[in-house]
């Protein structure tokens, strides 16, 4: 009788990988968050001040409830002169997207980009475990590319 060798289980060699790049590579955690109960006006001179053009709208519990926009702003200095009303009084309750498209922190950047052609969205929150974590717009994704080499699509 022969002597067998056992060695037991062994881990498969790990194959070189390119990871994907994910959103959350790219995407701004360090937000400009609004609340719904806060006056549009204030909203358009954060949007001005940070040179931004949209961010997201949270609930006191930190929630996402909306995002609001430069284009929700024109719609309230629109409505404010069609019936002559003052501008401090409106908040963003009543002008901020409440159907909020988001996307998860390990999407790839490449998917990210087809939700944003077919979305036709400036901007997706970025969520982890149901908490909002970022934001990525499509400057973003545009960086993301030319950080790529054109060859092979490999950082």
């Amino acid at each position: 009788m022969g002597i067998k060798s056992f060695q037991g289980a062994t881990e498969p060699l790990a194959k070189p990988k390119c990871a994907p790049l994910c959103v959350s590579d790219y995407m701004s955690s360090s937000l400009i968050t609004f609340k719904p109960d806060q006056p549009v006006v204030q909203v358009m001179e954060l949007l001005i001040k940070h040179k931004i053009s949209g961010g997201p709208v949270l609930d006191d519990n930190g929630n996402l409830v909306g995002m609001i926009s430069e284009g929700d702003c024109m719609k309230q200095i629109s409505e404010c002169r069609y019936y002559n009303m003052m501008m401090n009084d409106q908040k963003v309750d009543k002008y901020m997207d409440r159907t909020v498209e988001t996307i998860t922190w390990n999407l790839s950047v490449f998917d990210a980009a087809t939700l944003f052609c077919n979305a036709k969205r400036n901007r997706f929150p970025v969520m982890k475990d149901g908490k909002l974590v970022g934001q990525i717009s499509r400057s973003d994704v545009l960086k993301a590319a030319i950080n790529l080499k054109s060859s092979t699509w490999e950082r």
